[in-house]
């Protein structure tokens, strides 16, 4: 007898745990994203690359990239009147070179209402919203096919540690996102220290008191979409003695109309960035300009996806230095003071569904900078391309020659799952 109780007393336990996770409703989720890629020309820079490449040589490179492939589990428990709790942890993984990390992409915890939704963790902000507004969603808006290189300035290597990033992951983030009324939605997102990261930022950062605060709001009715964000940084970037707070910002609006033959996008965006003198109070400004058209339509049983991006030289009041004939100017990621510092993209992709999870593409991309401009693939960059910041009496950038332009051919595969 006393047998029977043990062994029902045993399975009510191991059951216990498998009913709450029936009444929480979670899910396995995931996508691997892969491609083969030819990287034409590639510029490298004065560092030895590539074997021992020479400064200002190209090289044609080869490699198998994967583009934000993940693996992930979400799920909600119904609390009662209409309330939600809602729970993700999202994880990278590598498929190409077998690896990964842990709640490195999407992961948070937070209630669900006809109020909205609110969240804590760490994830996208709104200023990542708006990007698939205006296209690339055949491509899924990742790998050298997406369009961070020249937007959000993410397109230079190292540019997460100098704090130049808009379109990244926020750590130590509270967000609210508002229930769509009449096609309008609303979210504020305000984090703690750190871009990019998976710490939460460092000594020095809190010290600060540096916090990211992103905001946007959206409409998406019919066949017009239309976005505006605006994020800004306070003291992630370490300024001066004189000056140790920096503040930096960007704006962005972007919008689409579905003329049913085809989809035309447009966006526009300006970044400024504080630049600390040796002088207390006697702050400059590094700013520039940013926009773009895309258009997406159909063809045959597949979509078709052009696009054009042009980011503007850096301007403002930062100066420029200048000892024995070369030229030193301010740079915050990939934005650089200074003429000839700007740069533009050229897409074209095709995207083939070979069922509902399933999809084919190939795509060409191309960055040309100017000759002093740092701009690179915003995904999967590629290592050793030219982003020299000095320059001669000619305007040459020095070690370079003359502008560096990644480019590359595309065949990749996605599966949902």
């Amino acid at each position: 007898m006393n047998k029977k109780l043990l062994a029902v007393a045993i399975a009510g336990v191991l059951a216990a745990p498998l009913a709450q996770a029936q009444t929480a409703n979670v899910t396995l989720y995931g996508r691997l994203n892969l491609d083969a890629e030819i990287i034409i020309n590639a510029k490298q820079d004065a560092v030895p690359t590539l074997g021992g490449a020479a400064s200002g040589t190209k090289e044609n490179l080869y490699r198998v990239s994967t583009n934000s492939s993940r693996f992930g589990i979400r799920g909600t428990e119904s609390l009662g009147g209409g309330l939600n709790a809602i729970f993700q942890v999202e994880s990278s993984i590598t498929p190409d070179n077998a690896g990964g990390q842990l709640a490195t992409r999407e992961t948070f915890v937070g209630l669900q209402g006809g109020w909205g939704t609110f969240k804590v963790g760490y994830f996208l902000s709104p200023y990542d919203d708006i990007q698939s507004m205006f296209g690339s969603v055949p491509t899924l808006q990742t790998g050298i096919l997406g369009s961070q290189g020249l937007w959000s300035n993410t397109g230079w290597v190292g540019n997460t540690t100098q704090g130049g990033s808009f379109d990244d992951r926020v750590a130590n983030s509270l967000r609210y996102d508002s229930p769509n009324i009449s096609g309008f939605t609303g979210s504020l997102q305000i984090g703690g220290r750190d871009v990019g990261g998976t710490d939460g930022g460092d000594l020095s950062q809190l010290r600060r008191h540096a916090y990211v605060l992103s905001t946007g709001g959206q409409y998406n009715n019919g066949p017009i979409s239309a976005g505006i964000v605006y994020e800004v940084h306070n003291s992630l970037r370490e300024g001066t003695a004189a000056n140790p707070k920096l503040q930096d910002q960007a704006f962005t609006v972007a919008g689409a109309y579905n003329f049913g033959v085809i989809k035309v996008g447009a966006a526009y965006e300006q970044v400024k960035y504080d630049i600390p003198t040796n002088t207390a109070g006697a702050m400059q400004d590094l700013k520039r300009n940013f926009w773009a058209i895309s258009g997406t339509g159909n063809l045959g049983p597949g979509q078709y996806y052009l696009a054009y991006f042009k980011a503007n030289g850096g301007t403002g009041s930062a100066t420029c230095t200048t000892t024995a004939g070369i030229t030193s100017c301010p740079r915050v990621g990939a934005v650089t003071q200074g003429p000839d510092s700007g740069a533009q993209q050229w897409e074209v992709s095709y995207t083939y569904p070979l069922s509902k999870r399933t999809l084919l593409y190939t795509g060409y991309t191309m960055i040309d900078n100017q000759k002093n401009g740092a701009y690179n693939f915003g995904v999967n960059q590629i290592q050793g391309v030219c982003t020299g910041n000095l320059r001669n009496a000619a305007g040459n950038n020095v070690g370079c020659g003359d502008a560096a332009r990644p480019q590359g051919l595309v065949m990749g595969m996605v599966h949902f799952f």
